[in-house]
């Protein structure tokens, strides 16, 4: 199945190469045989798309790190175009990037209940915007993981003259913020099972990809139809392995000193940030907080966690160890890495191993009308028209930067 799809990706060129451009005239005999093999090819990858949930399944690490090319998700299609897919109803909304509910255009018999989500992101905007290099690493780190239990998956990802596309699969329970919102905080069985997700997903990014993901908060996690979470919006996620990067980018609430004092950070920002989810779980707000970001700021660099007297011994030294100015001594930065927090007393009723395989039942499972309910999304305006368009002076500039597409 996974080589059916490799092959689809340059359907005429064994390393995956695109064909020679052609001197042929357009009804030439040739340039026949090409589009219908084009044709062909793309009409094979939408009957894969419709089908390839059926052959989901965790991935082991190893699995997924193996080959990027033998993934039956992940590829960039060289045959796919927006046309191909049928516009249903936004389901997110930023500065440059809209996401869409889609079905496949003429679906096949049975395949009119097959959703994804379709984050199309306009050229001009992430150029306009100076997202073009956070834009790259979303794209490449998503196809790097595709196939984690618990991070979005990215079917795949293709563009047009003026857009770039990635193929999501669709999570219909929305976001945990709006779970957290409503039952104002969560008690500790159901905080520890998201924790324990999110602990799986930064052991993946930091120690077998060395990724810093950088913008851990609750609306960025969803709840798929299982109940289990699923992150998503890596805009902001970045290759750093041992290095130290100066970026600074995130949540208020949620950001480490040092990204503060801009003295350089690494994947230890995610632990720091952990700390403070595990925290709003439990307690329904975070623990630093004011309406003015400055003061904010200066709470985190201060690091004092004050807790409430209600909060478990174990909870507060798990928060304790994460939330942890120094990060020579931050819970998942130390020996033992992501092993040392999973080893932690508050976990200790936790079946790593079932977690994983996702043996274990989801404390929330969102009631559905089906596939494409899309009542856990809130309605947004429609997108405005009579926008910039994507020049050729542009074209020129950039437009090699978006060839991993």
């Amino acid at each position: 199945m996974a080589a059916a799809v490799h092959k689809l990706l340059h359907p005429h060129h064994p390393n995956g190469e695109p064909p020679p451009q052609s001197n042929e005239p357009p009804t030439s005999p040739q340039n026949r045989q090409d589009l219908a093999s084009m044709e062909y090819a793309r009409e094979e990858e939408k009957r894969i798309l419709a089908h390839w949930e059926e052959h989901k399944r965790p991935l082991s690490p190893g699995q997924i790190t193996e080959d990027a090319s033998r993934k039956i998700v992940g590829h960039s299609s060289t045959v796919l175009r927006q046309e191909d897919f049928e516009l249903i109803k936004t389901l997110g909304t930023g500065t440059f990037a809209r996401v869409w509910l889609v079905r496949l255009t003429n679906p096949q018999d049975g395949d009119r209940n097959k959703v994804f989500a379709l984050k199309i992101l306009r050229k001009v905007d992430v150029i306009r915007l100076k997202q073009v290099e956070h834009v790259r690493n979303e794209r490449n780190v998503l196809a790097a993981v595709a196939g984690h239990p618990f991070i979005t998956t990215m079917v795949a990802s293709f563009q047009d003259p003026d857009s770039l596309y990635m193929l999501l699969d669709y999570c219909p329970g929305g976001e945990v913020f709006s779970y957290l919102r409503r039952a104002r905080r969560f008690n500790e069985p159901t905080s520890q099972f998201y924790a324990a997700e999110i602990v799986l997903i930064l052991e993946f990014l930091h120690e077998k990809e060395g990724v810093a993901y950088r913008d851990l908060k609750p609306e960025n996690i969803l709840i798929d139809a299982e109940g289990h979470l699923k992150l998503v919006d890596f805009g902001f996620a970045k290759k750093v392995e041992n290095r130290e990067t100066y970026t600074l980018c995130g949540t208020p609430e949620y950001l480490a000193p040092e990204v503060i004092r801009n003295t350089g950070h690494g994947t230890a920002v995610d632990w720091w940030a952990f700390g403070i989810l595990v925290y709003e779980f439990l307690v329904g707000q975070p623990p630093f907080w004011d309406q003015n970001p400055m003061k904010i700021y200066e709470q985190i660099v201060e690091g004092r966690v004050r807790f409430p007297s209600a909060m478990s011994p174990e909870a507060r030294d798990l928060i304790s160890g994460l939330c942890t100015v120094d990060t020579s001594k931050r819970l998942g930065n130390i020996k033992g890495g992501a092993g040392a927090v999973k080893a932690h007393p508050w976990f200790r009723h936790i079946d790593w191993e079932a977690l994983y395989n996702r043996k274990i039942q989801g404390p929330i499972v969102p009631h559905l009308r089906g596939p494409a309910d899309t009542r856990n999304f809130d309605e947004y305006e429609p997108e405005p028209e009579g926008r910039e368009p994507y020049s050729q002076d542009m074209r020129e500039k950039w437009e090699d930067c978006f060839k991993d597409f």
